[in-house]
């Protein structure tokens, strides 16, 4: 009597797949949660009006003094930082997910803004930075007067 095998070329291959999956997941996360305390970028709205450019950045427990704005050739530069607490032992953090550390944002302007008149304000954790508009640059409204011609005169 015979005995017939089965070659079964990938019956190893799921396991091996989800090793090498949970491997990588779990590199992965371990890179994010190191870089969350290293890294980050705060978010930005900006918006036109006809008088200006207006920029908001979100900066929550940013200290006042620790934000810097400048403008060079026509480069707006928002760069600043948020210190990790020490008032909590790292040791009694049970999840740290909000990003920590220096920070800076760059934006090129048109040359229609005014960098003269620049302005910021810091409330409430935004930043507000209003790029007023040269005058020149701003929209005009001219009166246009109709002649009618007269019939035969």
């Amino acid at each position: 009597m015979t005995t017939i095998a089965h070659l079964e070329p990938f019956r190893g291959l799921s396991n091996l797949q989800n090793q090498f999956n949970r491997i990588f997941n779990e590199s992965y996360r371990n890179q994010a949660d190191d870089s969350a305390l290293t890294t980050w970028a705060p978010a930005v709205d900006i918006y036109e009006t006809p008088n200006e450019l207006v920029v908001k950045a979100d900066l929550p427990d940013v200290n006042e003094k620790d934000i810097d704005v400048r403008v060079e050739n026509n480069l707006l530069t928002i760069r600043g930082e948020r210190k990790f607490e020490k008032s909590v032992s790292e040791e009694n953090y049970l999840r740290v997910e909000r990003a920590y550390g220096a920070f800076s944002r760059s934006f090129s302007l048109p040359n229609t803004v005014n960098a003269e008149a620049i302005g910021a304000e810091y409330k409430n954790g935004v930043l507000t930075v209003n790029l007023p508009k040269r005058e020149e640059s701003k929209p005009r409204q001219v009166k246009v007067t109709v002649n009618s011609a007269s019939n035969g005169k």
